[in-house]
């Protein structure tokens, strides 16, 4: 099995301008010069974490769904991140996943942060997703997501990668860290962490801590307080040795 590409972009997001957002990460992806399978975009990359729904929500052929296809396309990479979507009137945090094949996959934010009121705005997800590209399956999460075990519970080897996206705070970036580290001990899986950085409109102030964490919990990558694009190298055989040689997840609970 081959290895896998994924690039990670950690970035400021223009608060609620949808057109400044996608000009911003159209730039980014096109000075990727490494060869990359999927690039990685944070929780609601076009419009930073609102609450705002009824005036940004787009539908489904909207212009930021429309960009993403097209800048799949046009690289032939698999890009995802998340965006506001109004579908049969009610707003989900939604994540994309598009291919370049025109194919386009989606996951709707399962736990939804009441400490911002985000489930009285937003409709919550029913079902997981996971995603195959060469040989390797992929499940993503959104921010909250992260903190509960049960959902992300990667039960009889479900998936090789698990990739979280975010809009977490610096006051909390410590329960971040530690909770990406977790998930990949516990489900002896590769995790990315993309969160952003910057200061929203609401004033929270958000220093990123992207990360990228091997099955045994070692971090291969992190960093804090700056923008960034950075491409990882995953290892299957690595991930392959060490599930056979501590294979703690042949005896995980079966109820998920």
């Amino acid at each position: 099995m081959q290895d896998l590409n994924i690039t990670i972009i950690q970035s400021n997001l223009i608060w609620e301008d949808i057109e400044s957002n996608i000009s911003v990460f159209d730039e980014k992806i096109d000075s990727i010069g490494k060869k990359t399978d999927i690039i990685v975009l944070p929780e609601m990359f076009t419009t930073g974490f609102s609450m705002n729904a009824k005036n940004l929500a787009q539908e489904m052929d909207g212009i930021s769904v429309a960009w993403l296809k097209d800048k799949s396309r046009s690289k032939e990479v698999d890009i995802t991140g998340s965006m506001i979507i109004k579908e049969d009137g009610k707003y989900f945090n939604r994540l994309l996943w598009a291919k370049p094949d025109g194919t386009l996959l989606h996951y709707d934010k399962k736990h939804l942060f009441r400490m911002t009121g985000e489930e009285k705005v937003y409709s919550e997800g029913e079902e997981k997703l996971t995603v195959e590209l060469n040989g390797w399956k992929i499940r993503p999460f959104i921010c909250y997501d992260l903190r509960f075990p049960c959902w992300t519970r990667n039960f009889n080897k479900a998936y090789d990668v698990a990739v979280f996206i975010a809009n977490w705070p610096e006051a909390r970036s410590y329960h971040w860290e530690i909770l990406l580290l977790a998930r990949a001990i516990e489900n002896q899986c590769y995790i990315i962490g993309v969160n952003r950085v910057g200061k929203d409109g609401n004033g929270y102030n958000y220093i990123g801590s992207s990360s990228v964490i091997d099955p045994a919990g070692n971090i291969l990558f992190r960093k804090q307080n700056k923008e960034f694009i950075h491409t990882a190298k995953l290892s299957y055989s690595v991930l392959q040795e060490y599930r056979k040689s501590f294979p703690a997840w042949m005896d995980a609970d079966s109820n998920e």
